[in-house]
């Protein structure tokens, strides 16, 4: 399954929605107290889709967006 995220680093909450449109497609909004400084904002990206969903932290691949706010994941 790939997931669409928008990434707010750097924010005063942490918080995740969920949502999806009429095709089926899933997109996160995440925001998120780490800055996207030396990748501590995908590492928590990372944490933070991983409890969402259920699953470890390896079985997430970050597919494109390495260096944007907005980012494809393989869950």
């Amino acid at each position: 399954m790939r997931v669409l995220v928008t990434v707010k680093p750097g924010s005063s909450k942490e918080e995740i929605v969920e949502t999806i449109d009429e095709n089926g497609e899933r997109s996160l909004m995440i925001w998120t107290h780490a800055r996207a400084h030396d990748n501590e904002a995908n590492k928590k990206v990372i944490e933070l889709v991983s409890e969402f969903y259920h699953v470890p932290k390896t079985s997430l691949k970050l597919i494109r967006g390495e260096t944007s706010r907005n980012k494809v994941f393989e869950v």
